[in-house]
């Protein structure tokens, strides 16, 4: 079947746009005076207010996306997990953000930006599972099979992957993305979901010895790298800037796990308890708290690296400086934006 068919039969649910939409602006210049990379140009940018404005967009998304029908149970697993209060949207963020470097309506990405959270929201399912990382909470409520049972999460994950590329599909407006792009947005999002990428790190991951590095790649860096390249195919960046967002995304997404053992650790250090989920799986349990600092400022030097290639689209790149900053600082929690 071709993708224009079935792209033009149905109503998009992004063509339109309610009164009460807001976003904020981020100008876009060719040839900035000033180096995008500034610190005058990132403390001027409220990641904050630009996460908050994406975050209830795609949530609203979802919902519409996700509606409770038979058999019942399925879509509650589904929407439980997609929609919880927790979720931070990292991986729809990001995807919108590289979308803007190149684009100028984000509604083009918003389709995909949700079927990134809702493969996203699959894998941590399926990551919870006893047969699995045995994880009882998850995004600040308990486990999805924790409420639904094993059966029924297995099904809500097996459900939320197809359900994204057929949001893709469906919904991505024809006059905005030619299908071209769109197929290499979907094998990008197999690719990273298959047995070479987040698949391959949760095997790793089960099996145990010491391959962190690849395991963190595979199972974190992977959803990262995706999101930004996703957005980039979606606006028509070129091959090279492509391969800038990949190892961009890359970086940023094992970044933000390795500050996350670090701080775990020195949370668990000052309780005076031990981390059992984390234990020998993470970069402090291989390497310890200073050589884990070492990698936290080699993959901030790597990410930021990339995004000083894209020095000619002014500060549409802004966003995604930030978000590097923030994997390190956590200068707010994402967590409040959903309240």
């Amino acid at each position: 079947m071709v993708f224009s068919t079935v792209l033009t039969s149905v109503p998009n649910l992004y063509l339109t746009r309610k009164p009460k939409d807001i976003h904020i602006p981020i100008r876009c210049q060719s040839s900035p005076s000033v180096s995008i990379s500034s610190q005058s140009n990132l403390t001027q940018f409220d990641l904050k207010a630009y996460w908050a404005t994406l975050y209830a967009e795609i949530t609203q998304k979802l919902e519409e996306a996700i509606p409770v029908k038979y058999p019942d149970q399925i879509y509650e697993a589904m929407r439980y997990s997609v929609l919880a209060k927790g979720a931070k949207r990292a991986p729809p963020v990001m995807c919108v953000a590289a979308y803007e470097i190149f684009g100028d309506n984000r509604l083009a990405a918003f389709p995909t930006a949700c079927a990134l959270e809702m493969v996203h929201a699959a894998s941590l399912i399926h990551d919870d599972l006893p047969c699995m990382d045995d994880a009882p909470e998850r995004r600040g409520q308990p486990s999805n099979h924790k409420v639904f049972g094993d059966d029924m999460a297995i099904l809500a994950g097996d459900a939320l992957f197809p359900l994204g590329f057929h949001h893709i599909v469906m919904h991505t407006p024809p006059e905005l993305v030619p299908e071209s792009r769109l197929l290499h947005v979907i094998a990008e999002i197999a690719r990273t979901v298959g047995s070479s990428g987040m698949a391959a790190g949760q095997f790793l991951d089960l099996k145990g010895g010491n391959t962190v590095d690849f395991i963190q790649e595979k199972k974190y860096g992977a959803m990262g790298e995706c999101s930004a390249v996703c957005g980039g195919l979606l606006a028509g960046a070129r091959d090279d800037e492509i391969e800038r967002l990949r190892r961009y995304g890359r970086a940023v997404g094992v970044l933000y796990e390795v500050v996350n053992d670090v701080l775990l650790s020195k949370l668990t250090e000052k309780e005076g308890t031990e981390g059992q989920e984390k234990k020998g799986k993470g970069y402090v349990s291989l390497y310890g708290i200073e050589k884990s600092m070492e990698i936290i400022e080699e993959l901030r030097s790597k990410a930021k690296n990339e995004l000083d290639g894209f020095e000619k689209y002014g500060d549409c790149v802004v966003p995604l400086y930030s978000f590097i900053d923030y994997a390190i600082n956590r200068g707010f929690n994402v967590s409040d934006l959903s309240q």
